[in-house]
């Protein structure tokens, strides 16, 4: 099974998709002059003045959504593993990874809001790259292909986010609790589930509050930590940063023969991390009230920031300034070790992952680095897990479509609420056996499920891009007016964007201060 699994992820993962991301990430920047540069201050403005309803969450939760799903396990054992097979150059093309795919994550997640719609059960917003590429091109003679293609995406992503990338987060908490306190895997992946129940039970209000509460605070927390850890070392900063750059064009003589590698792993796990292209942001910022799509459009490109720029930065810096890692030959622990850190001598014969950085944290708190790695784990990985929940309900409500309202009497419940039983019940599975899998298939599952959605959303961006451009183009234009930006499809000849065409406004309030400002 291990040699199958390592045979369709190479085909999924092959440089074509890398190729694909990165060619994607500089085309939308160049024609949307940058906008993660030129927009960051108006970025932050937008997260903290978001508004709320009964049918939508806030700016800030759909944030706090989105990066649930963005900062977990590849930002502690995925840049571990990118520094083990790609070396430090690795983490350079993670830091491009993200610049580019700040403007992949705008048109994606524009195009989420853009076609969002009411779910039919809830009233709450729904939306992803299902929605949009089933209604953006509904109105083409290919409208009939592309509604197959999106039900493909739909069940593509279900099974992903369902199955297959919980198996990475529960695995990476059950490892990193055995490390740090001896805890059976199995009792730990036991106590997940069980916490999981409670909480997805409660719907996306719930999981958006969740989210808004524990990510901000555990990310803030890990970042300042490992800084100090980075400061206690800062006779080291010049020589890592020498050594990124080095290895990341083939310079230094360590890590030469590897650049290949440190590009792919650079990318996949760069991928991973912030999920930019991948098609799961635009799920949360569908879910956002705001008032125009660019709006969340900008906010969820910020995400990608702080997730790679500030998390996994720390990460890669806390693991080179102390030493504490290993590289390894042909991308595998079997491949043999090609050059070992300082620090990371006593843990030559661990397995990659997160003692990596509970090792760098001993470094200067000796024995607190695993348990304060497996507590980060434990909240990372569990929002995560939350936040994919979340995506495979919105897709399992897509494919159903009406179908979801259709009330059994037998069971006095309708279709919609008796399958998300079983999505849920699946979902609850796929964390107790992750926690007991093997670390490398449980990645090579999360790779193979983050992958086929890349090259599906990817392709999809590409050819449904041009709403996403008018937005950004109407948002601009309103802003210089002086007006607080306000969507209409209409006279910018975007069809298929029925839920703004009945649109009434945002909010009261933010509507009220749209209003009067255009009255002015």
């Amino acid at each position: 099974m291990t040699d199958f699994l390592d045979t369709v992820n190479g085909y999924i993962w092959s440089e074509w998709l890398v190729y694909l991301l990165l060619a994607a990430g500089v085309y939308f920047s160049v024609i949307t002059r940058f906008l993660q540069v030129r927009h960051i201050k108006n970025m932050v403005q937008l997260i903290v003045k978001g508004e709320s309803s009964p049918q939508g969450i806030s700016s800030f939760q759909a944030l706090a959504v989105s990066l649930a799903g963005r900062v977990g396990a590849g930002n502690i054992v995925g840049v571990a593993t990118a520094i083990a097979f790609g070396g430090p150059g690795a983490l350079f093309w993670m830091w491009i990874v993200a610049f580019l795919g700040a403007s992949t994550s705008f048109v994606e997640c524009t195009l989420g809001q853009i076609y969002k719609t009411p779910d039919p059960v809830t009233g709450e917003y729904r939306g992803g790259p299902a929605f949009y590429i089933k209604k953006a091109m509904a109105h083409t003679r290919a409208g009939s292909l592309f509604k197959v293609y999106a039900w493909i995406f739909a069940f593509v992503t279900l099974i992903a986010c369902g199955l297959l990338l919980p198996n990475i987060q529960a695995n990476s908490i059950a490892d990193s609790a055995n490390n740090a306190w001896g805890a059976t895997t199995w009792v730990v992946g036991v106590i997940v589930a069980l916490v999981l129940g409670f909480v997805i039970i409660g719907g996306v209000k719930r999981i958006a509050a969740f989210a808004a509460f524990v990510v901000p605070f555990m990310a803030a927390l890990y970042i300042l930590l490992a800084i100090i850890v980075v400061l206690f070392n800062a006779g080291q900063v010049p020589e890592v940063i020498r050594l990124i750059f080095s290895s990341a064009f083939g310079a230094d003589a360590a890590f030469g023969a590897i650049i290949g590698s440190a590009i792919m792993w650079g990318v996949k796990r760069g991928l991973y991390s912030n999920e930019a292209g991948q098609g799961t942001g635009p799920h949360a910022a569908a879910a956002a009230e705001v008032s125009h799509p660019a709006k969340q459009g900008l906010v969820q490109s910020f995400a990608v920031y702080i997730d790679t720029l500030f998390v996994c930065s720390t990460t890669g810096f806390l693991i080179l300034c102390t030493g504490a890692y290993r590289v390894f030959n042909d991308e595998s622990e079997a491949g043999g070790i090609m050059h070992t850190g300082p620090a990371a001598a006593p843990y030559v014969q661990g397995e990659v992952g997160s003692s990596y950085v509970q090792t760098g944290f001993d470094t200067m708190w000796s024995g607190a680095g695993a348990s304060f790695v497996a507590i980060s784990l434990i909240f990372f990985c569990f929002t995560t897990i939350v936040a994919y929940y979340y995506m495979a309900e919105v897709n399992l409500r897509f494919m159903l479509g009406d179908a979801a309202k259709t009330y059994i009497p037998a069971l006095k419940s309708t279709v919609g609420q008796n399958l998300t039983i079983v999505l849920q019940a699946l979902i609850l599975a796929s964390v107790v056996y992750g926690s007991v899998a093997e670390a490398k298939d449980a990645w090579t599952l999360g790779d193979i499920g983050v992958g086929s959605m890349a090259w599906l959303n990817l392709i999809a961006i590409v050819i449904i891009q041009v709403p996403a451009l008018k937005a950004l183009r109407d948002y601009e234009r309103q802003r210089k007016q002086g007006l607080d930006p306000v969507f209409d499809p209409k006279p910018l000849g975007i069809q298929g964007a029925t839920f703004w065409e009945t649109y009434t406004g945002p909010p009261p309030r933010e509507r009220d201060v749209a209003l009067d400002t255009r009255a002015t």
